[in-house]
């Protein structure tokens, strides 16, 4: 019976000190969720763009700027002889308002009140934040958005809803230059 309580004891202590196995899972996913959202995007982006084309073709009395950030722009007033556009800080005063692609208002100028912005250093929407680098102090550009350069899926939890590509007339009224020397202090 010593014998056979020792062996025991032995035997468990030889198999305790046996570390630690990850267990497997009993359902393996695949990724055939993210497949599935990825296609999905594709197919929007792509109908959304279809429409985007549409406007452009029928609209012969401007001229649209492809822009390599993905969205379409034309200018309504340019000042070709203007060479500063804001950069990295730069602080920069602005008039806008949001309207459908079809030219329903969704804000107007006068609800949204100009708009003071540090360029990427506060929030805003990622067209606009990227269309305000393209333009020069004084000048008035229209922006065609697709939903993911717009408020994506989300939104702006207001008027805006999911995947609307929106259409939005900016006047960049000021550029205020980041003093360079700021920087280092």
């Amino acid at each position: 019976m010593r014998k056979l309580t020792l062996l025991v004891f032995v035997a468990t202590a030889v198999f305790s000190c046996k570390s630690p196995e990850a267990r497997r899972p009993v359902m393996q996913r695949t990724g055939s969720y993210i497949d599935q959202s990825i296609e999905r995007n594709k197919q929007l982006v792509a109908q959304e763009e279809e429409v985007i084309y549409h406007i452009i073709e029928e609209d012969s009395t401007n001229t649209y700027i492809s822009s390599p950030d993905g969205f379409w722009y034309y200018y309504q007033n340019e000042d070709t002889t203007a060479t500063e556009t804001p950069e990295f800080g730069d602080v920069v005063e602005f008039d806008y308002n949001i309207e459908t692609l079809d030219g329903r208002i969704i804000y107007s100028e006068e609800e949204l009140p100009t708009r003071t912005y540090a360029i990427d250093r506060e929030e805003l929407f990622t067209g606009l934040r990227q269309g305000l680098k393209l333009m020069n102090e004084g000048e008035t550009v229209t922006f065609l958005f697709p939903s993911h350069k717009a408020f994506g899926f989300y939104g702006d939890k207001d008027r805006i809803g999911t995947n609307v590509p929106i259409k939005s007339t900016v006047t960049l009224n000021k550029i205020n230059q980041e003093n360079s020397n700021s920087i280092n202090n």
